[in-house]
């Protein structure tokens, strides 16, 4: 199968299995993707980890020989079809962790931003080069680059399609962490430094956040508010705050 769905502890692993195609996203493989992320929503999981089989790559981009050919309406449904499907981790109950071992061209790195954080081997190697091809990125690099490391820095990868090595992507925003050694076990630790905590909560910021760059910072004020308040409200909060003032460990129960 190219797509594998296993769970490892609280934590789903969506594993791209497509290494002799350095796991290049066909049509078929995005849908499928979809699904598996709509059984993440209904399960128990706490957080989802995404990678790649192999040790050479994430992702690397669009299957191009599936591309070539297509009219206009062919095309743009395939382009809305992956936009549709990362967007699904927006909306996610969990948070997502990108792990990019390798190379994540065009639509790989594009599923790794739609993710919550991304995670990179030292050997990690990213970048939209739709620009070389004659075309521009169509799963949401566009839009989702600029927010996470800025309009210039966006505007420089995806003008001149260049490819950005671990060690810059840390230092621009781009990664969370760059991780030695086993990245899925990097993955784990790392998300275990938020699964612990009431999902409602982590929900509820993640939101605060996301709106927060589609508005005015007084709307945005006002939507943390508003958010702010719904979460002292939650059951959670309540025991949060009790276990503070008895000195132990809260019990969250997620609502």
């Amino acid at each position: 199968m190219p797509i594998t769905l296993s769970f490892r502890e609280q934590f789903a692993l969506l594993t791209i299995d497509r290494p002799e195609a350095l796991n290049a996203l066909s049509f078929a493989l995005i849908a499928e993707i979809g699904n598996c992320l709509d059984q993440v929503a209904q399960s128990d999981a706490r957080a989802l980890l995404i990678t790649g089989a192999g040790e050479k790559a994430f992702c690397a981009g669009a299957d191009i020989v599936e591309l070539i050919g297509h009219d206009m309406h062919t095309h743009k449904r395939g382009v809305e079809l992956g936009q549709r499907t990362f967007a699904k981790l927006d909306t996610l109950p969990i948070p997502s962790v990108a792990l990019i071992n390798g190379y994540a061209f065009g639509g790989g790195l594009e599923l790794a931003l739609s993710c919550t954080f991304r995670l990179a081997s030292p050997n990690a190697r990213v970048g939209l080069p739709e620009v070389k091809l004659g075309l521009i990125p169509g799963y949401g690099g566009t839009q989702r680059l600029p927010r996470v490391i800025g309009e210039a820095r966006a505007l420089d990868m995806i003008l001149t399609g260049r490819t950005v090595k671990a060690d810059e992507g840390l230092q621009m925003g781009l990664f969370n962490r760059v991780a030695e050694g086993d990245l899925v076990e990097a993955g784990i630790a790392f998300a275990r430094e938020f699964s612990g905590y009431s999902l409602v909560a982590l929900r509820m910021a993640r939101s605060a956040v996301q709106r927060a760059l589609q508005t005015t910072l007084e709307q945005g004020l006002q939507i943390e508010a508003d958010l702010s308040t719904q979460s002292y409200l939650s059951a959670d909060a309540a025991e949060g705050m009790r276990a503070f003032a008895d000195k132990r460990p809260p019990s969250f129960k997620d609502r």
